[in-house]
């Protein structure tokens, strides 16, 4: 099934210049990009990007970290798109994210480091969980109008 999931590059992965090779990895798996955006949120718009981890301890650290510096914003598009997606940026905590994804590459700190230092885990990227939050994620980041259809010569092969 064709899905559409959202995707952020954080601020770590805009400040470190990955940009460009996370961007790679999503395409040369076959998906499209439909729409993409930098956006250094506010206050308002990280709470309500993160409310659901409201009454968690890590809640204002996460709301802290996503504002310090441009988000690269991407709803991303293709087959089993949510779960693929997942499978390239790799586990929540980089400490035990399999090489060969992005937080495996690209990231290394525990939580029990971020916990101690009590910040935020800087881990490069996010990506929804499912497709409740995929909805509501590119419903929070993007107005239908910036969300394009187009062919992808893969898609010949792919779909």
């Amino acid at each position: 099934m064709v899905q559409k999931t959202f995707v952020a590059i954080k601020p770590d992965g805009v400040q470190r210049g990955l940009v460009g090779e996370i961007i790679k990895r999503f395409e040369n798996a076959g998906l499209k990009i439909i729409g993409i955006k930098m956006y250094w949120t506010d206050k308002e718009f990280a709470e309500k990007h993160y409310e659901e981890h409201k009454n968690k301890p890590f809640f204002e650290g996460l709301v802290n970290f996503i504002q310090e510096g441009p988000v690269i914003a991407m709803a991303i598009e293709g087959v089993g798109a949510i779960a693929t997606v997942r499978k390239i940026v790799g586990g929540t905590e980089p400490a035990k994210a399999a090489p060969g994804t992005i937080r495996g590459d690209y990231a290394h700190v525990s939580y029990d480091y971020a916990d101690k230092k009590k910040i935020a885990i800087k881990n490069i990227i996010h990506a929804s969980a499912n497709e409740e939050d995929a909805k509501k994620e590119l419903k929070h980041w993007f107005k239908d109008e910036e969300l394009h259809s187009y062919p992808r010569v893969e898609e010949k092969h792919i779909y």
